[in-house]
């Protein structure tokens, strides 16, 4: 089996490259990769790609994430969220290819409390969210054999992520302020690549199983509750570890003006995801405290 994988460089597609080389021959690029275009805004170049590597599966991780800057930067956003993945999702459907793609929270408006399911309509609040819409749109729309898999809250031990910020803040000040009314659930990198892996083995077999699945770790948390965990466990992990702040006030989402809005509900239901391919997903604070383990 041969599978193309793009976005390697971004935080679930380094994990990609680690959870997808046992299945088969791996060809992954990243935007500037030289050998194939693996840049999202040259949608011809992504054509020739996929018809030159002739994968059995296309894993995508590229995306357009930056979700203020997205605001004053539509068309691209669209181009890179939206009809990269179209195109595609259209040249898997010539070949007879998978596709697995990776989508967001941001497709939903954050209203009510009740965790969002995979049958819930979407109502995007920004251009991020309503680019990556349409992407799933469009895949839904131009190929079958697809994987959709919804997530949010996303880090991984390499590059930055709001852990790493928290605590070197922390550090550097006696109070930290975080935003207490928004909630979801911090998922791995490493558990999004992991169980990618195993669903793309299942639907190899079973292809009744394609479609859009919600993939989180278990549990939720506010980003005020995240950061407060994120302090303790580096307190317990590193006891020398000198922070400054004593104190981490919740605060409300509108005492900071962003240019997009964001959901103040980003909870996933993934029973869905769980039955149908057999799996028990780990609390959010296993991920977190293994990812400070590593890093700290």
């Amino acid at each position: 089996m041969k599978i193309l994988l793009f976005g390697k460089g971004g935080q679930v597609g380094w994990e990609l490259q680690r959870s997808l080389a046992p299945l088969g021959e791996l060809v992954a690029l990243d935007h500037d990769s030289s050998e194939h275009c693996g840049d999202f805004s040259n949608l011809p170049g992504l054509v020739d790609t996929v018809r030159n590597v002739k994968p059995d599966v296309i894993v995508n991780a590229a995306a357009h994430t930056a979700v203020d800057k997205a605001e004053s930067e539509v068309e691209l956003v669209r181009t890179l969220n939206a009809l990269a993945p179209g195109v595609l999702a259209q040249e898997a459907a010539r070949t007879g290819a998978w596709l697995v793609h990776y989508s967001t929270d941001y497709v939903f408006d954050g209203s009510g409390t009740r965790p969002w399911t995979e049958a819930d309509t979407p109502a995007p609040l920004n251009v991020y969210g309503q680019s990556k819409l349409e992407g799933e749109q469009l895949i839904q729309a131009a190929c079958g054999q697809h994987l959709i898999l919804r997530t949010s809250w996303v880090y991984a031990a390499r590059g930055g992520n709001f852990a790493k910020t928290m605590l070197r803040l922390a550090q550097e000040r006696e109070r930290l302020t975080v935003i207490d009314d928004q909630f979801g659930a911090p998922t791995g990198a490493e558990l999004l690549a992991d169980v990618s892996a195993h669903a793309i083995r299942q639907v190899l077999r079973r292809p009744d199983d394609a479609g859009l699945y919600h993939l989180v770790a278990g549990g939720e948390t506010s980003w005020h509750g995240y950061a407060s965990y994120v302090l303790a466990q580096a307190k317990l992990v590193r006891p020398d570890m000198k922070l400054a702040a004593t104190q981490v006030s919740p605060v409300a989402s509108s005492a900071f003006q962003t240019a997009a809005l964001r959901p103040l509900n980003s909870r996933l239901d993934t029973r869905k995801l769980q039955a149908t391919f057999g799996l028990s997903l780990p609390h959010w604070q296993h991920g977190v405290a293994r990812m400070l383990a590593e890093t700290l």
